[in-house]
């Protein structure tokens, strides 16, 4: 099968602003800097309390599923998960019981801290989905769900 690749944008436009591609990775940017906002305000970082919530959800995920997760590598998810655990949030068994993994779970602190910054994170996206008519929101995340399937495959 022989495809031939677009010398244009779909979108006719001369303003690379307006590019699909450009305009996702804005919304991204302006969201992570909104999450990055409230959490520094309880001493956390967007792959810290992403950790958190999975883990409140999944408790006993692995450092490579946490690490996916999260869209991090690896190595950075090791570096989250330890400074979790200095901080009293997660805990981990010393050595693995089978393999290398080491399944990871909240403390009770870890809960509490979660619990503490879930309302200011939620209301994050809250003011995002607030910004589209709410019959578009579930189109929306279908829509963005697709693109990464398309883009993933």
């Amino acid at each position: 099968m022989d495809e031939t690749v677009p010398t244009e944008p779909s979108r006719a436009t001369d303003d690379v602003t307006q590019h699909v591609g450009y305009l996702l990775k804005r919304a991204q940017a302006a969201l992570r800097g909104a999450m990055d906002k409230v959490l520094r305000e309880h001493g956390l970082t967007v792959p810290q309390y992403s950790t958190l919530e999975l883990l409140a959800r999944h408790p006993g995920m692995s450092n490579a599923d946490l690490a996916r997760a999260t869209f991090v590598t690896r190595q950075s998810g090791n570096v989250v998960l330890r400074g979790l655990q200095d901080a009293g949030l997660i805990a981990r068994p010393a050595t693995a019981d089978h393999g290398r993994a080491r399944p990871a779970r909240l403390t009770d602190e870890g809960h509490r801290r979660l619990a503490e910054v879930q309302a200011a994170v939620y209301a994050v996206e809250q003011r995002m989905i607030d910004a589209i008519p709410p019959r578009r929101a579930t189109e929306l995340a279908a829509d963005l769900a697709r693109i990464a399937t398309v883009l993933e495959g």
